[in-house]
């Protein structure tokens, strides 16, 4: 797996846990549809921490509260 795939599934996964939706996510978190959906569907590869970090306050976690989680303990090695 690698780290957009665990960036994507870590964001359905909290969405599902707090039952939200990810357009209440991104009304909650100021950031438009069309990025949320470019994450998700894996257009985006690469989610700024910005971002990110706009997510997790829609989410009400940390950035340390969204990376702890076993998706992120065995990425792939990017460089190659």
């Amino acid at each position: 797996m690698d780290v957009g795939q665990a960036v994507r599934m870590r964001i359905l996964e909290l969405c599902q846990e707090r039952n939200l939706s990810l357009n209440k996510l991104c009304t909650r978190s100021g950031v438009t549809q069309s990025t949320v959906n470019n994450i998700i569907s894996g257009r985006n590869h690469s989610v700024t921490v910005s971002t990110l970090q706009k997510l997790c306050d829609g989410l009400n976690i940390t950035l340390e509260d969204f990376f702890h989680c076993d998706l992120f303990r065995h990425i792939e090695q990017e460089i190659r």
